[in-house]
């Protein structure tokens, strides 16, 4: 049956009201926000720590981050990550913009360091495979502690086999990843590093 009321100025709805509630956000897109927030907040989670830093946030929701970034238990970080999702969805429009913008200026060197990330990974899973991988490793870079590398690596696989967290694995891929840190680091550092080699050889 047709109100008579509607659009009549009489008793009934107003069409600001209306307007209002056609204008609120469906059950749906509400969700839509919240995933994407949650999203947002997983991808600063799994960014560098420094990096993240660097991006403009309420200070509650870094700290929610970055005390996220710490936890190693699997079941205090997924508490820990609704946590910062949490955190995320009392950012402001301007705020979620911001952070946003900082990441998508990271996705070009993101990439690189990707395939980078990427590469210490194989190595690492090579090292648990193939007792050859550490001979190799120990080779080309001979001041590595070797006792400690092959209790890291037995302790590795025995973190996979019973399913424990990952602390040796990911222990691993840090020694990795100085290592390559070393390779990539400008010449002048070197050189610096050599000057003040000799300086402590001539002190003693």
């Amino acid at each position: 049956m047709v109100n008579p009321n509607r659009g009549s100025g009489g008793v009934g709805f107003s069409s600001a009201e209306f307007e209002q509630e056609y204008e609120r956000p469906s059950k749906s897109e509400l969700k839509r926000q919240s995933d994407a927030l949650q999203k947002m907040g997983e991808t600063l989670v799994e960014s560098p720590r420094d990096r993240v830093k660097r991006v403009p946030m309420p200070e509650d929701v870094l700290d929610a981050i970055l005390a996220c970034q710490q936890i190693t238990n699997h079941e205090g970080r997924r508490r820990q990550m609704q946590f910062v999702g949490k955190k995320m969805r009392t950012l402001d429009e301007a705020e979620v913009a911001e952070i946003q913008r900082a990441i998508d200026s990271w996705k070009g060197a993101s990439k690189a360091e990707t395939n980078a990330m990427h590469a210490l990974e194989r190595r690492r899973d090579k090292l648990l495979a193939d007792d050859k991988a550490l001979t190799t490793l120990l080779a080309e870079n001979p001041e590595l502690d070797v006792q400690h590398l092959r209790t890291l690596i037995r302790n590795a696989r025995k973190e996979q086999a019973e399913n424990k967290p990952p602390k040796a694995y990911r222990e691993i891929f840090q020694i990795l990843k100085q290592i390559e840190g070393k390779k990539n680091k400008p010449a002048g550092d070197d050189a610096d590093a050599d000057a003040a080699d000799d300086s402590e050889h001539d002190d003693q």
